[in-house]
Order: C-alpha cells, then sequence, then structure tokens
C-alpha cells in the first residue's frame, strides 16, 4: 500500500486501486498497526479512476510536523568514506569507533519546513566545495516508537565540511533543501524484506555520471535497534522520519553542481528526483 500526500488530500493506492481519503495527515500516519487501518478504513471509500495524474500534478513531500533525523555509518562503505574525509582532520578514528560501539551515530536532520518532496530542488551549501547525495531507506517511526512505514530519502551532506572537522556535522548535513523525502509513504503487512534494493543514478547534462544499488542487508544495525535508541530519551507526538545510512558513495573526485538530477529507487517503494540548486 502507498500514500500519496497531495494538495487535493491523501491519495491511497492499494493493489492498483486509487482511493481518495481527506484529514489531516498527521492523524491519518500516526497511528498503531497503520497498515491494518487502512485496509479497513478503505473498505468504505470509493474506488476512484486513475489518479496518477492528480499525484504527478499535486504531490508533496509525505511529512507533516514530524522531525527528520538521521542515522550515519551504518554500513561498511560509509565507514570508509567518513574515515577518508576526516583523515586530514584527524578525525578519522571516530567514524572506525562508531560503527564498532553498541550506541549508533545519530543525529537530527531537518524540520519539515526544510524537506523537499519528489520532482522538487535540493540544495548544495554555497560553503562547500564537495558536495553529495546519500541515498536512504527511511522509516516512518509513529509516536510510540513503532516503524510503520518506510519511504525514499536523501540526505544531501557536504563533505568538505564534515571532512574539516567532525563537530561541523550539523553545517554539513542541516540547512535550506538539505534533505529528500518520497514520493509516498509505503506500508507493508511485515518489516520491509532485507533483499530490498537501493539504487543511485546521478545525471549531468543527459549523462550518467554514476549509478550504483546495494540491498539494505548489507546495514549493520537494524531498524529497530536504531528506532529503539532514537526514542530512548525523545518524545515525537506526531511521529518522526530516520533516515537509516547509505552504502552508495560517488567517487572522491565527484561533487555535485547546479542542474544535477538526482534519481534514487527503493525497490516496491518508488523513484524520488530531485534537482540540484543552490540558496537564492
Amino acid at each position: 500500500m502507498k500514500l500519496f500526500k497531495t494538495k487535493s488530500g491523501v491519495v491511497i493506492l492499494n493493489k492498483g486501486t486509487y482511493y481518495l481519503l481527506q484529514g489531516n495527515w498527521d492523524r491519518i500516519i500516526n497511528r498503531n498497526q497503520l497498515y491494518q487501518h487502512l485496509l479497513e478504513e478503505i473498505k468504505s471509500l470509493p474506488a476512484q479512476d486513475d489518479l496518477s495524474s492528480l499525484i504527478e500534478h499535486e504531490i508533496l513531500p509525505p511529512i507533516g510536523n514530524q522531525e527528520v533525523w538521521a542515522a550515519g555509518v551504518t554500513y561498511y562503505r560509509s565507514r570508509e568514506a567518513r574515515m577518508e574525509e576526516s583523515k586530514t582532520s584527524g578525525g578519522a578514528n571516530f567514524y572506525d569507533d562508531v560503527y564498532e560501539a553498541e550506541r549508533p551515530e545519530l543525529f537530527f536532520k531537518a524540520i519539515a519546513q526544510r524537506v523537499v518532496g519528489h520532482g522538487d530542488v535540493v540544495n548544495i551549501r554555497r560553503d562547500s566545495t564537495w558536495n553529495v547525495p546519500e541515498p536512504e531507506l527511511t522509516l516512518f517511526i509513529n509516536s510510540q516508537g513503532r516503524i510503520e512505514g518506510y519511504t525514499c530519502g536523501n540526505d544531501m551532506s557536504s563533505r568538505s565540511i564534515e571532512g574539516e572537522n567532525p563537530l561541523y556535522l550539523p553545517q554539513a548535513k542541516s540547512y535550506d533543501r538539505s534533505a529528500a523525502l518520497g514520493p509516498c509513504l509505503h506500508l507493508t503487512r511485515r518489516p520491509i524484506s532485507p533483499d530490498t534494493t537501493i539504487s543511485m543514478k546521478i545525471i549531468r547534462k543527459g549523462e550518467v555520471l554514476y549509478t550504483d544499488s546495494v540491498e539494505i542487508s548489507k546495514m549493520k544495525r537494524t531498524h529497530t535497534e536504531l528506532a529503539d535508541f532514537l526514542y530512548r530519551e525523545c518524545d515525537f507526538p506526531f511521529g518522526c522520519f530516520l533516515m537509516t545510512g547509505t552504502c552508495l558513495v560517488p567517487p572522491n573526485d565527484f561533487t555535485l553542481q547546479v542542474d544535477d538530477t538526482i534519481h534514487i529507487e527503493i525497490h516496491r517503494i518508488g523513484i524520488l528526483i530531485n534537482k540540484v540548486g543552490v540558496k537564492q
């Protein structure tokens, strides 16, 4: 089941049939057993004609009053990349330590106003010389700490700033249009399969500069482990989105440029496409 947040309401797509649900997004998604709840709710909703055109023209990021958090160094390749970018600052060992530690790296990424959706523009920082996208399976966790859904996430990152000093992580990660979510909130009866594949493609002037994919089974930590650590001392009255880390890292000589296009696809969830810009 997929939920699309649009200007006209919440579009539900279930087994090829569309339904249009009116109501507050936060109230709709912040429930226990959301998948089962909506299965029951659509029984009383009339089936709609194909709403793909409405989704295409009115789609919004699938977020309301939720915060976005992120986990770092959850894949071995991410550990290597962070160690490479920080070796001149003396911070490389921090990333090796956190990869092996019991406690994961969790950091605040964005409030909803800094998040963009499918088809919108993500920004690179003007004061950074090395900018990359980070494609990440993103969990929706309700206010009770239960993982209820999944979406595609792009954790935009300024590697030159983070590499200069690990204490600069908030500036490298959190700024206007630094996060993208979408195209939908994907709901499943059971937890998402470990063989789910994340793919990323970066296009510049019609040329594919980078493409790669990975299964989420390569992740060192479990989704419930990350959610449990996040909710230990934080309450999220509307729920929370948690990006779970990346394993797809472009070569060190690559940096994003304005007008590049980023395609992030997660099998069974969908494709999140964003153009690259800078703050005006």
